[in-house]
């Protein structure tokens, strides 16, 4: 059975590129008969995840002979969890579908490749107390658990989260902000994990409060994927509670246009209107959105959502991500494809997390073509030279 999202994007014929542009809802899909009700709690949907291998051979009755043996072996390293909502995004005819090739476990996360690693952004050198990660000078990543609505098989944090490694995190929140107290550079701090936003209203209200009481710490961070994998969850509620604790941002991860249903918009202009500047951090991934137009229709859909494209990230170089990975070049080459021909806040910087914890690298495409004391040489984006004077 398709979903109503599929059943939208089939009926463009040629691939339904023009469907992606609009948005539509996820719907209950499978779940048809589920009160609307339990649909829309966030803890039902929390609840009711995909699981076991069982539940997806019963929903997914074409699951791949890669896919079965994966999801098998899936928690040996980070467990198969799905929202019902985001799993009825995946059209089931399609080995290939973006959404499935996110979420759903495969063989080849087994193998992993001579330069990859289970912490390939120096995390763990960087972690001057269990939980915090200090690599820049001024801001620090904050842990707050290693629970994540569903699972997406690239993680860079698959070593922690879901603890299916049995990494056995367990943040300790005082001694976390006792650091940040005692390091008055620290200006900036970022919540991640796991999910920020699985912690209750209540939780997350009292640690928010207690970093905003830090008189060096001039503004929060939330990095999030509740408003795409459990829109549910962003309620008037915790929108309300979150406008007490400006200035905070929130980034969001959204890494193709079919993410962005009814629901996810709906989720987000809650966010923004109680003031919050979005911004998302998508991953480029082959077979995802390693092609220049589902990118554009991405951006274009996010900023329709009140959100900055901001970073686009080479796949990090984790363990049994090889499959998922595709090269610079493509990368390159998808960024020189959005500039100029969309507006310049829809075109994220496409950035690499250097290994080891050598901090993000910004790429972009070689525009200048010769720089001497007399003359620049510069290609537009329409690949014309360009020659402005070397002193200008």
């Amino acid at each position: 059975m398709e979903s109503s999202a599929s059943s939208a994007e089939n009926s463009e014929g040629g691939g339904g590129r023009a469907a992606l542009k609009a948005f539509v809802s996820a719907g209950r899909g499978y779940w048809r008969d589920v009160p609307a009700e339990q649909w829309d709690d966030w803890r039902w949907q929390l609840k009711n995840r995909i699981t076991t291998l069982a539940q997806l051979e019963r929903l997914l009755p074409t699951l791949t002979p890669e896919e079965r043996a994966g999801t098998q072996l899936a928690n040996h390293k980070l467990a198969l969890g799905i929202t019902p909502c985001f799993f009825n995004l995946i059209d089931p005819a399609d080995e290939f579908c973006p959404i499935r090739r996110q979420v759903i476990p495969r063989i080849e996360e087994t193998v992993t490749a001579p330069w990859e690693t289970i912490d390939p952004c120096g995390e763990e050198a960087h972690s001057p107390v269990p939980g915090l990660v200090h690599r820049y000078p001024d801001r620090v990543l904050f842990l707050v658990t290693d629970r994540c609505a569903s699972y997406c098989r690239y993680c860079t944090r698959s070593r922690l989260v879901s603890n299916a490694a049995g990494y056995d995190f367990h943040p300790d929140f005082e001694q976390q902000i006792a650091y940040i107290r005692a390091h008055p550079e620290v200006r900036d701090v970022l919540l991640s994990g796991g999910d920020p936003l699985l912690l209750s209203d209540e939780k997350l209200d009292a640690l928010l409060g207690e970093l905003r009481a830090i008189p060096h710490v001039e503004f929060l961070r939330i990095g999030t994927r509740i408003p795409i994998f459990l829109p549910q969850r962003i309620t008037p509620e915790l929108c309300g509670m979150l406008r007490r604790h400006h200035p905070l941002f929130i980034s969001i991860h959204s890494n193709h246009p079919r993410e962005l249903t009814v629901e996810a918009r709906t989720a987000l202009e809650r966010l923004a209107d109680a003031g919050i500047p979005l911004g998302n951090q998508s991953v480029l991934l082959r077979h995802v959105n390693d092609d220049p137009e589902i990118m554009r229709i991405h951006v274009q859909k996010l900023l329709m959502c009140r959100v900055r494209p901001y970073y686009l990230y080479q796949c990090d170089l984790i363990a049994g991500s090889a499959h998922l990975r595709t090269s610079v070049r493509r990368g390159l080459e998808i960024l020189r494809q959005l500039r100029g021909y969309t507006t310049g806040y829809a075109v994220p910087t496409y950035v690499i997390d250097a290994p080891g914890g050598g901090g993000k690298v910004p790429l972009t495409p070689e525009y200048v073509v010769r720089h001497t004391a007399e003359r620049v040489l510069l290609r537009n984006y329409k690949g014309e030279l360009v020659r402005i004077p070397g002193g200008a």
